[in-house]
């Protein structure tokens, strides 16, 4: 099963910048899309930014104009560049890898999160 590895979370003041990585490997299987999800304490864990392995991107609406997802040429790193970040973007984020596995069947690996925490 492929391996999916954060880094990159931190304390930063509002309106400041951090860029997120998440690194997959031994995967077997091709990777259709990969991207970020986060969870605030007592909340859901949502989506907050996906890449296909052709390259679309999809963001959730609170973090249009603020975050950019790109990837590697090899399509096995992710990153989420986060500027402009406000208290509320504080949470625990988590990167996913959706693998191929036949016709019809997908699996998704999460990796282990990392803890953003934006201070007002």
């Amino acid at each position: 099963q492929v391996q999916v590895v954060e880094s990159g979370g931190g304390l930063v003041q509002a309106g400041g910048s951090l860029r997120l990585s998440c690194a997959t490997s031994g995967n077997k299987f091709t990777i259709s899309a990969m991207g970020w999800y986060h969870q605030a304490p007592g909340k859901q864990r949502e989506l907050v930014a996906s890449i296909t392995g052709g390259g679309i991107t999809d963001y959730a609406d609170s973090v249009k104009g603020r975050f950019t997802i790109a990837r590697t040429d090899a399509k096995n790193t992710v990153f989420l560049q986060m500027n402009n970040l406000k208290p509320e973007d504080t949470a625990v984020y988590y990167c996913y890898a959706k693998e191929l596995i036949t016709s019809g069947f997908e699996r998704i690996t999460w990796g282990q999160g990392t803890q953003v925490t934006v201070s007002s």
